[in-house]
């Protein structure tokens, strides 16, 4: 069966999607070894990971914020959290997942500030759409994303994510533009992993009437939607 991390083709690029597992022995001596450097503020450093991670924060934060221009001050002020709060990096995790975090946590003192209410509580504000479900979507359930390939379905995809709530949008960006686990959104958004899988799935209902606008395999979307 299919997993939903094939989905991930819709909002890259164009390049080939990886299908390659990962070395996970790799991963974890390359989060050491950035964690060690960002400890003793290892010259260059920083720029190899500006260079590294650049367009994926800055896509994270548009479509968190949805705004470009806040997105890109926002930018500015992650790296910045980054250069002055390297030593609390430890490398157990991935320095995306991390990265990521700092750019939430970012996002939510900007907004508390500007209305007195942080992402979490505009979150809890949406009732019984954070509940569990009954029947909720899993790593092998495929999705009509699997059959939307095209740049053209990409950039529809993009413009309909940014129509539904932040709430659902953060969860389909962390898990299809960057292909984090399902655990590793829950330590980004701090929610149980039940939510998360709640959020993903009602996430990609919302798409739903967006993407039937355009014809795109309502059939196909209907099955994975529930």
């Amino acid at each position: 069966m299919r997993t939903l991390a094939t989905v991930s083709s819709l909002f890259s690029s164009g390049s080939a999607v990886n299908s390659v597992a990962v070395d996970q022995e790799a991963v974890r001596r390359e989060n050491l070894r950035i964690a060690t450097g960002l400890k003793r503020r290892e010259a260059g450093l920083l720029d190899e990971l500006i260079t590294r991670y650049q367009h994926r924060l800055l896509r994270y934060l548009v479509y968190l914020t949805g705004n470009r221009e806040l997105a890109e001050d926002l930018f500015q002020e992650v790296w910045m959290r980054v250069l002055l709060r390297g030593d609390q990096f430890n490398g157990k995790s991935r320095f995306d997942t991390w990265l990521f975090t700092i750019a939430r946590n970012l996002v939510i003192d900007y907004r508390r500030k500007r209305t007195l209410a942080s992402l979490d509580e505009l979150f809890d504000g949406v009732g019984d759409d954070d509940r569990p479900m009954a029947h909720e979507i899993t790593d092998g359930q495929p999705t009509p994303f699997d059959r939307m390939a095209t740049s053209e379905d990409r950039e529809r995809v993009a413009h309909a994510l940014l129509k539904i709530d932040t709430l659902y949008r953060e969860v389909l960006v962390l898990r299809f533009h960057e292909e984090l686990s399902l655990q590793e959104i829950a330590a980004v958004t701090r929610a149980p992993l039940s939510t998360v899988k709640s959020r993903l799935y009602r996430g990609l209902a919302a798409l739903k009437p967006s993407l039937a606008e355009h014809n795109f395999a309502a059939h196909n979307f209907a099955e994975a939607a529930g």
